[in-house]
């Protein structure tokens, strides 16, 4: 009898976004009949935990990196390269263990710099392939992009999860520049099946049961300045609607108000229902959201995390 493949999937923990991309993923190794062992930490280890109860996990922790509540995010990110440095060869020893103690057959990396080595094929998935600098760092993206696309190269393949073809999702992150030779395009990823002919039904006949569908995600403290000013604003609202706040550590409900129920996690289906029966959503603008919103043809309100040059694009 042949030997199911041991596959490690390790999605970056920056918010649950990479995690919950990696779900199709994880789903058609299933049905090829491989082995998956799970490496993450934080919200990304609690809600794949939640998504694939069964299968084994491994506390595998990631960059140590917070989004600044306030000024540049570009040049917080350029002060801790030294860290992220540090970081990426110390994930890149932690792989070699790994692949000897869980005997690793192959690895597929969201944007996890040091999941690479000769010895097992290694995947790194991305949407970008060229990093977008804030206005005053325009002068740095050919180098952004030098240094990117030599990550990308230390890896079997690069999957990126969109069309090939003009009509993308990424647009100049994915397809300004020139790929690297290992690169493919895969395809949008989403947990969501496709649903646009559900959601048209739903805006045909018996309409909208939610005004509104807030879905707050991303990494601290963002997230949270986020939600403490969209509660306020919302604390009198006469529209129904919902909030989904992107902690997948804990399982709570409550209402802001009569009109207004706050949600601390909720399970794929259940939220993907709850998207479509709502009229619009709003969100932060994460590559992840955009896929699962244009899988559900759904109108959206972005708004992009302050400094993150990728959300502003």
């Amino acid at each position: 009898m042949q030997k199911k493949p041991n596959i490690l999937v390790c999605p970056l923990d920056w918010g649950i976004g990479h995690a919950t991309r990696c779900v199709p993923v994880i789903n058609e190794l299933l049905i090829q009949n491989a082995n998956v062992i799970i490496g993450a930490d934080n919200r990304p280890l609690a809600f794949l935990k939640q998504e694939f109860p069964n299968l084994q996990f491994i506390k595998f922790s990631g960059y140590k990196f917070s989004y600044p509540e306030k000024g540049s995010m570009a040049l917080k990110m350029a002060l801790s390269a030294p860290n992220f440095l540090f970081e990426i060869k110390k994930e890149n020893k932690v792989l070699d263990k790994l692949i000897d103690k869980y005997n690793i057959d192959a690895v597929i990396s969201d944007n996890r710099f040091g999941l690479y080595t000769k010895r097992i094929p290694c995947v790194f998935m991305t949407h970008q392939i060229m990093i977008k600098s804030s206005s005053g760092l325009k002068f740095l993206e050919p180098l952004l992009y030098r240094i990117n696309k030599s990550f990308i190269s230390k890896y079997s393949e690069c999957w990126i999860p969109d069309f090939a073809d003009e009509l993308n999702l990424s647009g100049d992150l994915a397809h300004k520049k020139p790929l690297p030779r290992n690169s493919f395009y895969i395809g949008p990823l989403s947990r969501f099946k496709n649903s646009i002919s559900e959601n048209l039904r739903n805006k045909k006949t018996k309409g909208f049961a939610y005004d509104f569908l807030v879905m707050l995600s991303g990494p601290e403290p963002q997230r949270t300045i986020l939600e403490k000013r969209i509660t306020k604003q919302l604390d009198k609202s006469e529209l129904k609607g919902a909030i989904v706040s992107g902690k997948p550590e804990t399982d709570e409900k409550h209402t802001l108000n009569e009109n207004t129920e706050v949600y601390s996690h909720l399970e794929t289906s259940k939220l993907k229902q709850l998207i479509i029966d709502s009229e619009i959503i709003i969100s932060r603008p994460g590559y992840s959201t955009i896929m699962d919103l244009a899988v559900l043809g759904k109108k959206a309100i972005f708004i992009p995390t302050p400094g993150q040059t990728e959300q502003e694009y």
